[in-house]
């Protein structure tokens, strides 16, 4: 893949959106050097040689920035590569990912942080961020080497999406990571009661008799993970939430001033329980698809501030492993490609959330829970930033789709939105091979 030579562009004619600065406006963006050079420059201001983009009907905003993310790489290149997903993010906009520990072998070693880090400079798409197991193996039994990865350039420590059940330990990671200034991110799930299910436990599970995975999985572990975070006041994300009951608890742990952030997967706004009627595997995820009663408290937290960040979700399947029987099917769906679009489609247009607190969900938040350089427009700041046609229409097909997997739900569905243009560090990318 090529990137433009020049290092000098005016994105003009376009509304500019950055939460981080109250900005929602027409607006002119000049990049220069690879960063944010200046807003509304006059003509007499630009370096000589600088290209021009016209962003006319268009959003002007950060790159977005997905937390953990699967890329497979290593062990699993039969779902994703770092060169095949990083070519997903980049089509869906987003200029910074963190890549989730569960390669084969994991993330638990400072030379499976670099590979990650090499093979991502190699792409040259992307900014990789490789999160560091929080336990040895994933096992769940004993800390990883937590100073060794961070060191090694780890960004969080994470054993997801394998839950952190251990009590014990999760205490220790978050006191331990007090002094490497590191957040634990944590998909809140007790497993015991979740053994061998397939899908929310609700009426449509029992009329499709699938086996299920109550509600109450989440919010017991959502409750134990705020209790140790106000007991130790480490960092804590809450990866994916799901549940009304998770969503209270999350507000009333916030309400008495907790530092605890929280992420919701988009699948988990966009679609529930009911499609499970279909027995489509694209459609089995974790945590599970929720009842609308779950759905809307979701979409309340989302728009109040409750929940910090909406994630894609990508967890990229083969074909092969898709095509089981449901209860035993993997669990997930790719998503970086379709994320945005997805916010665009089901939460934007439909009134749920504005176009601003929706680049505040899916940039200038998560960059704060990694502590990155990103998410904003400031003078100075890193040029990541996206040109999005909001209006634009297109059908999800395999051939649209840069991740190596297609296991999405979507396919054949027409969404709103596209990413027309990608700047990385002032580069401009492009977009397909």
């Amino acid at each position: 893949m090529s990137d433009s030579e020049s290092e000098c562009w005016l994105i003009e004619e376009g509304r500019v959106i950055d939460p981080r600065q109250g900005i929602d406006r027409l607006a002119r963006v000049l990049i220069d050097n690879g960063r944010i050079a200046s807003i509304d420059p006059s003509d007499g201001d630009l370096p000589a040689g600088c290209q021009r983009l016209s962003a006319r009907d268009c959003i002007v905003a950060p790159g977005l920035v997905d937390l953990l993310c699967e890329l497979g790489e290593p062990g699993r290149e039969e779902n994703e590569t770092i060169e095949t997903g990083t070519a997903a993010a980049l089509a869906g906009g987003f200029t910074s990912i963190a890549c989730a520990a569960n390669t084969d072998p994991p993330i638990d070693t400072p030379t499976a942080v670099e590979f990650v880090r090499q093979k991502a400079a190699r792409a040259n798409r992307c900014r990789v961020y490789p999160v560091g197991c929080v336990s040895k193996g994933r096992e769940g039994q004993e800390l990883a080497e937590i100073g060794s990865l961070v060191e090694a350039g780890a960004i969080a420590l994470s054993d997801s999406p394998r839950p952190l059940n251990n009590t014990a330990l999760l205490r220790r990671a978050l006191e331990y990571c007090l002094m490497f200034d590191r957040p634990i991110f944590d998909r809140p799930e007790v497993p015991s009661l979740t053994k061998g299910g397939v899908m929310h436990e609700g009426l449509t599970q029992l009329v499709v008799a699938l086996s299920p995975m109550p509600a109450e999985a989440e919010d017991l572990a959502t409750s134990r993970d705020l209790r140790l975070l106000e007991t130790t006041g480490g960092k804590l994300h809450l990866s994916s939430i799901s549940t009304a009951g998770s969503v209270e608890l999350v507000r009333r742990s916030k309400a008495r001033e907790t530092v605890v952030t929280v992420g919701i997967r988009i699948a988990n706004l966009c679609f529930d329980d009911e499609l499970l009627r279909s027995f489509d595997s694209n459609l089995k995820v974790n945590p599970p698809l929720r009842s609308r009663e779950h759905i809307n408290a979701c979409w309340e937290a989302l728009a109040d501030g409750t929940i910090d960040v909406i994630t894609s979700g990508h967890q990229p399947k083969s074909l092969e492993k898709k095509m089981q029987e449901l209860d035993i099917v993997p669990f997930g769906m790719t998503a970086l490609d379709t994320a945005l679009s997805q916010v665009i489609t089901y939460l934007i247009r439909p009134g749920i959330i504005d176009w601003s607190r929706a680049i505040e969900c899916l940039s200038s938040a998560p960059a704060r829970v990694l502590g990155i350089d990103a998410g904003g427009l400031s003078i100075g700041a890193p040029a990541d930033l996206v040109v999005i046609d909001p209006n634009v229409s297109w059908t999800v097909t395999p051939s649209s789709l840069r991740s190596r997997s297609r296991n999405t739900p979507l396919l054949g569905q027409d969404l709103f939105g596209r990413v027309l243009h990608v700047w990385v560090g002032g580069k401009k990318k492009t977009l397909t091979d």
